[in-house]
């Protein structure tokens, strides 16, 4: 079990943390997968942007999604339309890479997925997030 911070020395809270949990955001369409074997898709978005929870400055990285589809692939236009809200939320970049990632397996269930968010420096700090899912298999 992980400690809940009440707040740090430079004024953040588990309330900044949290923030993103209730966030409202456009669903992410699929379309159906016309191929059975395993291959490997690559969505590169190189504009990402989010704004700071607590001190509301914005956060300039490149997305990266990589997935093995199941039965369903992204649909790319309203993969668009869901990272542009990020630039009116206020959320942590480990966040939003977590929370892409949870939104892409409820889109499409893949067998396999890496969002990985690579984040411009801030502050003399580069910052590289990488969450992963791996699909369990069926007995």
């Amino acid at each position: 079990m992980t400690k809940k911070i009440k707040k740090t020395k430079f004024g953040y809270s588990s309330a900044h943390a949290a923030s993103s949990k209730n966030m409202k955001l456009p669903d992410i369409e699929a379309i159906d997968n016309q191929y059975k074997r395993d291959y490997e898709i690559e969505i590169i978005h190189p504009e990402f942007t989010s704004v700071c929870p607590k001190t509301g400055l914005p956060d300039f990285g490149t997305i990266e999604i990589i997935y093995t589809p199941n039965k369903l692939c992204l649909e790319l236009k309203s993969l668009k339309y869901y990272f542009l809200q990020y630039r009116n939320y206020g959320i942590f970049m480990e966040n939003s890479v977590n929370k892409i990632l949870d939104d892409v397996i409820k889109a499409v269930k893949p067998k396999r997925c890496v969002v990985v968010g690579d984040f411009t420096p801030r502050g003399g700090l580069k910052s590289v997030v990488t969450a992963e899912y791996k699909a369990s298999k069926k007995k």
